[in-house]
């Protein structure tokens, strides 16, 4: 699409509990990944701004951190960031994990599924307050019969707080067409906002360092993930256009580090070699990853750490 195909443009933000799919439905609708996705919850932690476009619209996707909560700094700041990107946007999505909400009803939910549902009944309260209607998305509907969906799918539309109501596969692309189709008729008239080639909202520098978080997340357990975070420290291209990108990984305790080096700086090696491999595909050019981890017991309570995230630091 050229630039001046785009009669509409405008912002449109996801929001919904952690985990939901947000990140995999951000990186479905703009055809790349511009955000990172693992199993654990509270991924996201900044909004990620993802570019797609449909019709004659140039839609940004605001993939939001997920509601839910929140006690530490961390997490208000993460919350707050969420409801801020959707107060701004020009449409909102709530995206809901519809296999938690079945598995809560036939009282088969595991602590995990219980937790989204509750969050998400936190998030319907707000909207119902709120009074503007939002859009509705069921997502991994894949895994159940129509016969099992249709009945939540006729609950929510009676709330009375959506305006539609879609059914989708964030995985694997079911329903995110028509989805897609119905919020680019809802972006204001106006031209592009973003060259039409462009694909995401994010510095390089910093979607670099949440490559390498993802990769932390997957191999680490437990707790730790969350402990954590990459800064990308320096940023080197090379005239035969490779580039040397070096990172810290700041963690909280000294036994923190440990477990990131892993048995003779095993794991570390293994998350390098996972990050250098896939930040290599995403640049198209070879990149020289290296890690190095730091000690810093209150990154968390630093100003300048929710500065480089984008974070309100007050919230």
């Amino acid at each position: 699409m050229d630039a001046e195909d785009i009669k509409r443009a405008g912002f449109v933000a996801i929001i919904g509990s952690p985990n939901a799919g947000k990140s995999t439905l951000t990186n479905a609708m703009t055809g790349t990944k511009v955000a990172i996705v693992t199993h654990k919850v509270q991924t996201t932690r900044f909004p990620v701004r993802g570019i797609a476009h449909a019709d004659d619209s140039q839609i940004i996707i605001v993939d939001t951190p997920g509601i839910f909560g929140a006690k530490r700094r961390l997490d208000r700041a993460m919350v707050k960031a969420a409801w801020t990107g959707a107060d701004d946007a020009d449409a909102v999505v709530h995206l809901v994990d519809a296999a938690a909400w079945i598995a809560d009803k036939e009282g088969t939910a595991t602590p995990a599924q219980k937790r989204t549902a509750e969050d998400d009944r936190a998030v319907i309260e707000t909207l119902r307050s709120s009074e503007r209607k939002v859009m509705l998305a069921l997502n991994k509907i894949d895994l159940f019969p129509h016969e099992q969906v249709l009945p939540l799918m006729s609950e929510f539309d009676a709330l009375g707080i959506y305006s539609d109501v879609f059914m989708i596969s964030a995985e694997n692309g079911d329903g995110v067409d028509k989805l897609l189709s119905e919020l680019a008729g809802r972006m204001p008239e106006g031209g592009a906002l973003y060259p039409p080639d462009q694909s995401a909202d994010i510095p390089m520098q910093l979607l670099a360092a949440e490559v390498t978080r993802e990769k932390l997340m997957l191999r680490l357990h437990e707790e730790l993930p969350y402990q954590l975070t990459v800064e990308t420290e320096t940023w080197e291209n090379f005239r035969n256009g490779d580039v040397k990108i070096q990172q810290a990984v700041i963690v909280g305790k000294d036994s923190h580090k440990s477990m990131v080096l892993g048995r003779n700086g095993q794991a570390i090696k293994a998350v390098s070699r996972a990050a250098r491999e896939e930040l290599s595909e995403l640049l198209g050019r070879r990149v020289h990853l290296f890690l190095f981890v730091k000690i810093d017991a209150k990154w968390q309570e630093r100003r300048e750490s929710y500065s480089n995230l984008g974070l309100e630091f007050d919230s």
